[in-house]
């Protein structure tokens, strides 16, 4: 154990190699819940499901692993909550796309995010947007889900005049997702290790005695443990070459992946540190370029292995307030990844009425960051308001992106404080201009 103590620097940042492996068993203990979430969602643009699960669990280990070697930090990534939503959702039912395509643009999405991580322009970038735009995007998106998670299940349905109604509050699907929210909440707010998870796993146990039609809400699964499933349908399946011949199109989506994947993972990135102190003395993140470079390259392994973007996660955190500061936490939670993978027929087994109140439940995450907002200034909350209010009702995270930045730059400009504008904030709302104008 002494080379893992040298190589993790355990000791040097006052750990133990036991603290370590039990602070990265919890981390993954907190956001195992991908390994169901992320293959119900992307199941939903025609992707094979038991390879995603798969498909999870490696790019998950494989982020986890570039975290641990390029920083040494106890930070984990796995699959975005989120930007999952907007491949299956927006991307592919929205824009009509094959999730080959949407592959190959969360590939370039990841080259384009390793090019500005590498040349500092990344966190320039992320500098450059207000603070409002920020809140609108993060708060936007936890509604975007939380609709979706609600829409799944019946909760929210059509409806010819209101567009949208109550659907059947009575039904068992209806009354188990209601029972998932509330025993997620409480959990979360008992600040139980594996919140989420134990809640969708009590849930599916649930499910094999509620009726759904003819059938129960969850199907037994036909075995407990078996040989990973293989992802050959989706390795290397992605249209590599499709931006190239729809540039126009393909432009805006991969833009609006890279503000997603910008603001969310340094977001993460920062907040983590923080909470690990891994700040330094001028209360800047060292190492944030190499945190940026792993995060990028994670998101083009996972596309090459079939997934949407990876992310660094906020559930970390479990595993540093139990004591994880090193790199050695980020390799345990990737190798715990690994080890998942044999239960894979329970984890294809779990139904969508146990998976909504993790949608759900991640939007009332999201929605935190309306405390970050100054509600004194109008010149900030209207933008935000805009954004996240246009996300889920255009079904479309860039339509509330562009409209919001377009009114943050009119209020500025009228303002008279066009100084105050980045410049970054200009260009990007005169493409927004132009790409209303065209369309």
């Amino acid at each position: 154990m002494k080379w893992l103590d040298q190589r993790f620097a355990v000791s040097r940042r006052g750990s133990t190699i036991r603290k370590e492996v039990l602070a990265g068993i919890t981390t993954f203990a907190a956001m195992a819940y991908i390994l169901a979430v992320n293959p119900s969602i992307l199941a939903e643009a025609g992707m094979p499901r038991e390879a995603l699960v798969t498909v999870t669990a490696l790019a998950a280990a494989l982020g986890c692993f570039l975290m641990a070697w390029m920083t040494n930090f106890p930070i984990a990534l796995a699959p975005g909550m989120g930007t999952n939503s907007y491949f299956a959702f927006v991307i592919c039912l929205g824009m009509g796309l094959s999730w080959q395509s949407a592959l190959s643009l969360t590939f370039w999405n990841g080259v384009v995010f390793f090019l500005l991580s590498v040349t500092g322009l990344r966190r320039r970038i992320a500098e450059s947007l207000p603070n409002g735009l920020k809140v609108g995007i993060q708060v936007g998106i936890g509604f975007f889900i939380a609709f979706i998670g609600l829409k799944n299940v019946g909760i929210i349905v059509d409806h010819e005049v209101t567009l949208v109604a109550v659907g059947s509050l009575k039904s068992p699907a209806s009354i188990l997702v209601i029972l998932g929210v509330v025993a997620m909440a409480f959990l979360s707010i008992r600040k139980v290790p594996g919140a989420i998870l134990l809640s969708i796993l009590f849930l599916t146990a649930l499910g094999l005695f509620i009726p759904s039609g003819e059938e129960k809400i969850t199907a037994m699964p036909a075995a407990i443990v078996s040989a990973p499933a293989g992802i050959g349908e989706t390795f290397l399946a992605l249209d590599v070459l499709y931006p190239f011949r729809n540039v126009g199109s393909a432009l805006p989506v991969i833009l609006t992946l890279l503000v997603l994947d910008l603001f969310d993972s340094i977001g993460t990135l920062v907040g983590l540190a923080r909470r690990a102190k891994l700040m330094d003395e001028k209360g800047k993140m060292p190492k944030m370029g190499q945190a940026l470079t792993a995060d990028s390259i994670a998101t083009m392994g996972g596309a090459l292995l079939g997934t949407s973007t990876t992310t660094s996660y906020i559930e970390s955190s479990a595993g540093i307030e139990s004591g994880g500061k090193t790199g050695l936490t980020a390799v345990m939670t990737g190798v715990c990844f690994l080890l998942a993978l044999i239960v894979t027929p329970i984890l294809t087994a779990i139904p969508k009425e146990a998976t909504a109140p993790a949608l759900i439940m991640v939007g009332v995450f999201m929605a935190q960051g309306l405390k970050e907002l100054d509600f004194g200034d109008l010149s900030e909350v209207t933008p935000a308001f805009l954004t996240m209010l246009m996300i889920p009702l255009t079904f479309s995270i860039t339509e509330g992106i562009g409209i919001g930045l377009v009114a943050f730059v009119a209020i500025m400009l009228l303002q008279g404080r066009f100084r105050e504008v980045p410049l970054f904030s200009y260009l990007v709302a005169v493409l927004f201009l132009v790409y209303y104008g065209l369309r």
